[in-house]
């Protein structure tokens, strides 16, 4: 077992896991999860640079596009290195420094990506439900500043939250359940009292991901008694595939981080694997699903990718 006496001027190591049980097949179970690195990186990377060079993308509806796969990029970057160290090479150390800096990263893109979700919910309540205004409301200014807000309040309420991690003293088994940093797993190692770094992580985590699902709900639910009122059913309908592409975005987002989060929690008797799974679950399935549901469902999307690709093949 890996042990570690630490004292406050010391600073303790921490044992990153990969999954429990199977350490002599990692490399082969790495070839999945690079293939969906791959996936997630490329995907999201693809989206970016249709947004950014494609002039009849440039609306608010694909600038907060443009939000979402540049966290999604982010957020995969952030655990990448890790993850395949631990696969690859059993490089399982990190200090804590280097915990608490991807913690901060990890847990703030997350919660990044929830106003990015809020953001989108606005977006498609204004286009829907007031539709003759929306490019007063939607400026480019005021897009902006929804990123710059959405950015403050995550950095915010993350501070404090691995400020007090530094607080903690470790003097116990330092092996976490996961390829990376979570919150959650690392308080859990403390041999000190813990329960003030519990309350932050649940101020941060109902302040935000709690406030902006509530918030997506009553949008949707103002959307759909707006569509409702339509007359025509064709109207309906294509009022309300304009939504389906956002709705599975927040669907494969909130449901495996609140099923983390609870596994957490509660379900310490729960096998590793299990953690794991889920671990992995909420970290890679949105970035690697969000540009594949924008792509198909998003004419305007493919419309752009082609071009681009075909651009680039004219240019070889």
């Amino acid at each position: 077992m890996l042990v570690l006496n630490n004292t406050r001027d010391q600073s303790p190591t921490f044992f990153l896991t990969g999954i429990p049980g199977l350490r002599s097949v990692q490399v082969w179970i790495s070839i999945p999860f690079c293939l969906l690195y791959i996936m997630a990186l490329s995907g999201n990377g693809v989206i970016l640079l249709v947004v950014l060079h494609e002039h009849s993308l440039h609306e608010p509806m694909y600038y907060f596009l443009a939000m979402l796969s540049a966290t999604d990029l982010s957020l995969s970057l952030c655990t990448l290195s890790t993850t395949l160290a631990v696969f690859w090479f059993e490089a399982r150390k990190i200090n804590l420094n280097a915990c608490v800096a991807q913690m901060f990263f990890l847990h703030g893109l997350t919660f990044t990506e929830s106003g990015v979700l809020l953001a989108m919910a606005f977006d498609r309540f204004v286009a829907i439900c007031d539709p003759l205004r929306y490019t007063t409301i939607l400026t480019n200014a005021r897009i902006a500043q929804i990123g710059v807000v959405v950015l403050i309040r995550n950095v915010s309420v993350m501070l404090p939250v691995v400020l007090f991690v530094k607080r903690l003293s470790f003097c116990k088994s330092l092996v976490l359940s996961h390829s990376y940093c979570y919150h959650v797993d690392v308080i859990q190692l403390s041999c000190t009292d813990n329960r003030i770094n519990s309350i932050l992580g649940l101020f941060a985590l109902f302040s935000t991901a709690g406030f902006d699902c509530p918030c997506i709900l009553v949008s949707y639910i103002l959307i759909i008694r707006s569509v409702l009122s339509i007359a025509s059913s064709e109207e309906r309908q294509k009022a309300f595939n304009t939504c389906i592409s956002h709705i599975s975005a927040v669907a494969i987002f909130y449901i495996p981080l609140i099923s983390l989060s609870l596994v957490h929690r509660y379900g310490r008797s729960a096998p590793p694997f299990v953690h794991t799974i889920m671990a992995n679950v909420f970290l890679l399935i949105p970035p690697v699903l969000n540009p594949i549901i924008y792509s198909v469902k998003t004419k305007q999307i493919r419309k752009a990718i082609v071009k681009v690709l075909i651009r680039k093949k004219c240019q070889i």
